[in-house]
């Protein structure tokens, strides 16, 4: 298991479209994948359960990957978490 947190850097928090994006990430991999916004948590398998996070710009998001490829899950991650949603 691996465990990591990040901040939301896009203006809009996490929204539709870096939801979307996070959900394509998150799809290319077979581990679990869980975020926590505040005492919202849920184990990501569909584009609601990230929107119901309601994450907005500057929060904190703890994110668990869970499985045979967490390593690979969790790289793509960091870079979704630390490149990719700042441009959305």
């Amino acid at each position: 298991m691996i465990s990591k947190k990040y901040v939301i850097l896009s203006p809009e928090g996490l929204h539709a479209r870096p939801a979307t994006a996070l959900l394509r990430v998150i799809k290319k991999h077979k581990a679990a994948v869980t975020l926590k916004v505040r005492d919202n948590e849920a184990t990501v398998k569909g584009i609601l359960s990230i929107l119901s996070l309601s994450a907005q710009s500057g929060e904190e998001v703890s994110v668990t990957v869970q499985g045979e490829d967490e390593t690979e899950a969790a790289a793509a991650l960091d870079e979704f978490f630390t490149q990719t949603i700042k441009d959305m």
